[in-house]
């Protein structure tokens, strides 16, 4: 094989504390917004509760109970030879209204106990800082990241842990997803904003003005780039990254107009937040696009060189899916969570909607890295399935197997091409409540737990068949699929 994988590359999985910790009150920990988000599923959007109802759950408030089996859940993934692990710390351990002036020690503590645990293992941690679930205090005392204010104590946090670990973990991320709120369906996740502060509301209608997306959307960049001056003048060995969803986009024909909306499209979604964070400045392309949206960003003095000075030390993003553009509004626009797009007649599709595209990868990785010229890592990539334990404790996922085997060709491919990618942590590496639909059946784990949306189970742990096969990769450093 030529241009193998390097000896140092990171191979891993992904878990975010919303998805997976539990605990959701215990040791001190405050409210996030993704407590107030009941389940759902494929059919049924989930509800966002301003006041909890009974009548609801409320998927984060167990999660797999991480919080409590963490041990376990760890020695497994070093058990599949890990040599990274992505996790994210929940900005309510750490400060239970999110503008506590005092940090909450037991919250410290926890993490305290996560890092060393994967140092044991010889594990690298990469932490996510903010993860979709900031201090739902703060949505009502702010309306989230639409304030200034925010920015302030982001930072706080954001100093309290890159003190505290700063010996011990050099990898972060600033915000996950942070373009997600680029497209018009809304992100109340990631924002903070929330439109009816008395009634529940559909998740998935969580529609803001453009006005205020792109302008909490500026406090997040802020916050980023001040975060990654911080985190340097802390350890200056820190190596701290933005991280996108990649909305790999094909025009759907040759037609120009379809390649011009292709365009367009990338630029706003897949590009514009990337670029502030790499490159350290707004894009020229924005000044039309906020002019023709009726869109003011409120700067301050001095932000433009906050921006310029804080650029990020590596790019990192999630791929699950590509789609096609066109610039005929009748055309059908397929499923796929905030990925919005025309379905690709070339291309298979999960039971989610979600179409599956290897070679996509391949071709996001080549154009991130001729943009930027910054190292690489996907932090998300998998594959939502339904699976099944059989009577024996088995779980025969081979359509995970060939997702994941497909993906990595391509990886294998895009170092071929010259790319620097320099690690992997696919999603879910253990099943955890799905994020977009709020259920566990949508499963993407390597590890299957013991746990169903009625609430049975035992939240038993379960190598599945592509445990086994991931653990073959890695100790082959991706030479056996």
């Amino acid at each position: 094989m030529y241009n193998e994988f390097s000896k140092k590359f990171l191979w891993g999985g992904a878990t975010p504390a919303n998805q997976c910790e539990g605990a959701w009150q215990e040791d001190g920990k405050g409210i996030s917004i993704a407590d107030i988000l009941t389940a759902g599923n494929k059919q049924t959007h989930r509800l966002i509760t301003p006041q909890f109802n009974q009548q609801y759950t409320y998927p984060s408030h167990l999660g797999i109970d991480y919080y409590h089996r963490y041990q376990e859940d760890i020695a497994l993934l070093a058990d599949m030879g890990f040599k990274i692990y992505r996790f994210s710390i929940a900005w309510t351990r750490i400060f239970p209204n999110g503008d506590d002036v005092t940090p909450n020690e037991a919250g410290l503590q926890f993490y305290d106990r996560i890092i060393n645990e994967c140092l044991k293992h010889h594990i690298e941690p990469l932490i996510t800082i903010s993860h979709y679930e900031s201090p739902l205090h703060l949505t009502f005392k702010y309306n989230g990241w639409l304030s200034r204010q925010m920015i302030d104590v982001y930072l706080r946090s954001c100093r309290v842990i890159f003190t505290r670990y700063q010996h011990k973990v050099k990898y972060w991320i600033t915000f996950n997803e942070i373009n997600g709120p680029t497209t018009d369906k809304g992100d109340f996740s990631s924002l903070g904003i929330l439109n009816d502060h008395q009634h529940p509301s559909d998740y998935k209608e969580q529609t803001h003005h453009a006005q205020v997306r792109f302008q909490a959307l500026h406090h997040q960049l802020v916050a980023s780039a001040k975060a990654v001056m911080l985190g340097h003048s802390i350890n200056p060995d820190f190596k701290i990254g933005c991280m996108q969803i990649f909305a790999c986009a094909y025009p759907l024909t040759c037609h120009p107009d379809d390649v011009i909306q292709t365009m367009e499209e990338d630029h706003i979604f897949n590009y514009f937040t990337s670029d502030v964070q790499c490159r350290g400045k707004y894009p020229a392309y924005m000044s039309r696009y906020f002019k023709e949206h009726g869109i003011r960003i409120q700067m301050e003095k001095g932000d433009e060189d906050i921006l310029k000075q804080g650029t990020v030390d590596f790019h990192s993003f999630s791929y699950y899916t590509s789609s096609c553009k066109s610039a005929d509004p009748k055309k059908h626009r397929g499923d796929g969570n905030t990925i919005d797009g025309v379905p690709n007649p070339y291309l298979a599709t999960s039971e989610w909607g979600w179409q599956i595209d290897p070679k996509g990868l391949r071709y996001s990785l080549n154009q991130i890295y001729d943009r930027y010229q910054l190292p690489i890592i996907i932090v998300e990539n998998g594959l939502g399935a339904r699976d099944h334990m059989t009577e024996d404790g088995s779980i025969h996922d081979d359509y995970r197997i060939a997702y994941l085997k497909g993906h990595i060709e391509q990886m294998h491919e895009a170092i071929c091409d010259g790319v620097e990618l320099i690690g992997y942590t696919p999603w879910g590496c253990i099943d955890l409540v799905s994020a977009s639909t709020g259920e566990m059946a949508k499963r993407y784990g390597f590890i299957y737990v013991d746990y169903h949306d009625d609430g049975s189970g035992n939240l038993s742990r379960h190598p599945k068949d592509s445990y086994h096969w991931y653990k073959k990769v890695i100790a082959s450093n991706g030479e056996e699929l």
